[in-house]
């Protein structure tokens, strides 16, 4: 064993000016705790006889303690302080059994014998082999052995000696002991009982306190302790889990509690870290109440738990660090402690309090619904570091149902019934047969809105309605994250799209934070989404792996949410630092409900600079790029009888369409070819592109999109559906002059049916002026933010931001504004 080189506190201390009072006094204790730790003066393994004068001695009723009361008293307190479906165990079986049948056990014991021959599944990454009797101190990647030596010795980011700490933590969570424990209920194998003990004394053996790279994380040590509660439960009746392995576990235990309670990540990482700590001190102090420390845990955990609810949430619900995978690690948290906390609340409890919880648990929630897609997944935003709070599911990585699930029975909210789906398995091991039953009786409902905005998050999303064959889009128009940004990544007016509800464009994820810091800076890249990039700069600049040099700033100009369209204009200024010339970018949306969707980024700047827009498609998707009846050329996928199809055209002065092979990650550590094509142009000035993404069906004739001249603007005839639609842009101030109309709304579109005379539906944006043929329809002294008509025979009825109205028109003999520009072109 190395020994441990001394740190002297007050030079600790050097590293604190400027800092307050209460941040010195936390840091300053944790200094001096490291320092008698490696002093050997504090953090020893207690003694059996130590360990009872741990205790609360009113809780036993004897004055010699033994093992087996010990083991005996920690199953009564559990009796009615832990999870429900502990207290019957065969009842749990058959429930999950009935409800998941040989396809989800099968899966749990796989697994299980996996971990038997020393293979685990971490992360994304599959079959790694840390021995039959397990070396918890490998990365088994690199091979590189973390040397056993005190924890505060170690780089958390630096790789060279460890390899990556993620994939050596992941193991060390323990979390695997949940699938042993499920094989053992499902099949009475003792195997998997002798397998968890064998571990558990192996890493008591490997891990004394307070050494080596698996004391370095309170977070770490907290999701640890957590795991080993579960397992104990799963356990209890096994002849290889005996109350002396119990009790020498037991000690570990309380050290990790302390560990945790002096480590916290309150200035350090306060987080995900710091609610994860939390919540291991509340499990530890109301599952062990005999120990003296057991309140003050309890205690303490619950404080930090009540005491970020306002910081680490926003007021809409959204994660304050942008990033949907620590969204759902808070979500899952304060599940956990919500349940604990009802059934271990005294008689007293103050109600306010817990109905606070509930309050910003269902904000949390809300935002997961919300942004979940037509086929289920959500999307992989900021950072995903592949963890869970619990591995209580056989689901894919970014399918987030099980948690809403979860939500659906504890509030008896139908919407998230109806899009989590079916019953999970969350739900068994959580709340039990009755939380099974009261999911089964709750009658789902689709939410209350299509569309939403989450403000103070700064995401928009846009769908046409609940079902799997919705179209969908969410656009991030937020902050990079709070505190140094540090999960959050160069994003900024980046979307993802759903088509018919195929998951079509994907935010490409995050891989690795320490395999290379290359890797790690691309996949936060503003080229690792799909926005504009210039000069193949990001919008948000890097620093080290968790903070940034600059970070865009993001304003919203307009959200309009209808029920025939949704419209989203933002910008950001991450471009006005480049050399040649500052650029701001500007990006509109207009989402035709059950239609499809028109895109526009314009970028203002007075030099000349290189432009690329980016498309990340999913890796279920196969793009090609395809020349169109017009000239020119887009990106589509042909329809099949398997599948809806989908073309999307870009307009852009002197651009082209280049196609690259990158990467998806849905989850840490995996990464997966996948297909990125681009638009790119070179310009000098103001530069203006329009995207067009829309569905192409089997049964129908290919979309097409081409440009057209008109005076004041620009113009485009969309071929879609039998229909001829139409879709004009007002330059600012001016008139756009049509055959047809002539309007000042920034953004409109119309639709004629073939054989028609004039159009029968009209969505305008922007404007206070709109005449249809010779009759003035719309003549406002002040802008409006939108207007909808709609033509039935020669009446036109209108509703406008401000006003409901309808006026008769004149029937045109002709209108061949659209078809003599189709024919042309």
């Amino acid at each position: 064993m190395e020994r441990a080189e001394m740190s002297n506190p007050l030079d600790t201390l050097k590293k604190f000016k400027g800092r307050s009072w209460e941040e010195l006094k936390a840091r300053g204790g944790q200094a001096f705790s490291v320092y008698t730790e490696q002093m050997g003066l504090s953090g020893k393994l207690p003694s059996d006889t130590e360990l009872r004068q741990l205790f609360d001695k009113k809780h036993f009723s004897k004055k010699e303690i033994s093992a087996q009361d010990i083991f005996d008293k920690f199953y009564e307190n559990a009796e009615f302080s832990f999870f429900p479906a502990f207290r019957d165990k065969q009842k749990t079986i058959e429930t999950f059994r009935k409800y998941f049948g040989e396809k989800s056990a099968r899966f749990f014991i796989e697994k299980a014998g996996k971990i038997l021959d020393g293979r685990f599944d971490l992360l994304g990454l599959l079959n790694l082999d840390f021995g039959s009797e397990v070396d918890w101190h490998l990365e088994p990647l690199s091979r590189k052995r973390s040397p056993l030596k005190h924890w505060k010795q170690f780089d958390e980011l630096d790789t060279a000696e460890t390899g990556d700490k993620k994939v050596v933590w992941e193991l060390n969570r323990h979390q695997h002991f949940f699938t042993l424990g499920v094989a053992y209920w499902l099949t009475n194998d003792e195997r998997f009982a002798a397998a968890f003990v064998r571990q558990l004394e192996g890493w008591m053996e490997q891990n004394p306190p307070g050494m080596g790279i698996n004391w370095f994380s309170s977070l770490e040590v907290s999701f640890r302790l957590i795991s080993w509660v579960w397992a104990f439960h799963f356990f209890k009746d096994s002849p290889h889990f005996t109350p002396e392995i119990f009790q020498k576990a037991l000690k570990f235990l309380f050290l990790h509690g302390r560990h945790i309670e002096k480590y916290l990540s309150t200035y350090y990482s306060p987080n995900t870290h710091l609610t994860g700590e939390a919540l291991g001190l509340y499990y530890l102090g109301t599952q062990f109440p005999f120990f003296t420390r057991a309140k003050h845990w309890q205690n303490l955990g619950e404080e930090i738990l009540f005491g970020e609810l306002d910081r680490q949430i926003l007021p809409d619900g959204v994660y304050f660090e942008q990033t949907t995978w620590y969204q759902r690690y808070t979500a899952d948290f304060y599940i956990h402690f919500l349940i604990l906390k009802t059934l271990c609340s005294e008689e007293n409890e103050d109600s306010a309090k817990a109905a606070r919880i509930e309050t910003k648990l269902q904000s949390l929630l809300d935002f997961l619904m919300y942004v979940t897609r037509p086929d289920g997944t959500t999307p992989i935003i900021g950072d995903d570091d592949g963890g869970r709070m619990l591995p209580l599911a056989n689901c894919k990585p970014d399918d987030f149902r099980g948690t809403l699930a979860m939500g659906a029975t504890l509030f008896e909210r139908g919407d998230y019934k109806y899009v989590s789906g079916d019953l999970t398995e969350e739900t068994v091991w959580l709340l039990g047969l009755e939380g099974v039953q009261a999911f089964q009786t709750l009658r789902a409902h689709i939410p209350n809105k299509n569309s939403l905005r989450f403000e103070d998050g700064g995401y928009y999303i846009m769908r046409d309605g609940w079902s799997p064959t919705d179209n969908y889009l969410l656009l991030d128009c937020g902050e990079i994250g709070a505190m140094s940004g540090g999960h959050g990544h160069a994003d900024t007016l980046a979307f993802e799209l759903a088509i018919q509800g195929k998951t079509l464009l994907v935010d490409s994820g995050t891989y690795t934070y320490h395999e290379s810091k290359e890797l790690r800076d691309y996949f936060r890249s503003t080229t690792a989404h799909n926005t504009l990039t210039i000069d193949e700069k990001s919008s948000s600049e890097p620093a080290d792996k968790f903070s940034w040099k600059k970070r865009a700033n993001a304003h919203v100009h307009s959200w309009i949410s209808q029920d025939r369209f949704d419209f989203f204009e933002g910008s950001h200024n991450g471009y006005e630092s480049l050399e040649n010339s500052p650029a701001s970018h500007l990006r509109s949306v207009l989402f035709l409900k059950n239609d499809y969707i028109i895109m526009r980024d314009y970028v203002e700047t007075g030099g000349e600079h290189d432009y690329a827009l980016n498309f990340h498609f999913n890796v279920k998707t196969n793009p090609a790029i395809e020349s169109v009846e017009s000239g020119g050329f887009c990106v589509s996928e042909t329809p099949s009888e398997k599948h809806e199809g989908w073309r999307l055209f870009t307009f852009g002065d002197n651009g082209g369409w280049q196609r690259k092979e990158s990467w998806i990650s849905n989850h840490y550590g995996e990464k997966i070819n996948s297909p990125f094509l681009r638009y790119v142009s070179k310009g000098i000035g103001a530069q203006e592109f329009f995207t067009f993404i829309l569905p192409a069906e089997l049964a129908e004739a290919k979309p097409e999109v081409f440009e057209t001249s008109v005076s004041g603007g620009r113009a485009f005839v969309v071929n879609y559906r039998g229909y001829w639609d139409l879709f004009v842009f007002a330059d600012k101030d001016e008139i756009v002059r049509t055959e047809i109309f002539n309007t000042n709304f920034k953004f409109l579109w119309a639709r004629l049916s073939r054989g028609e005379q004039l159009p029968e539906e009209f969505v305008m944006v922007g404007g206070s002026n709109f005449t249809l043929g010779s009759r003035e329809v719309i003549n406002y002294p002040n802008e409006l933010e939108f207007a909808l008509a709609r033509r039935l025979g020669n009446k036109l009825n209108v509703r406008t931001s401000e006003s409901l109205f309808s006026v008769s028109i004149p029937q045109k003999k002709s209108s061949t504004f659209i078809l003599k520009n189709s024919e042309e072109n």
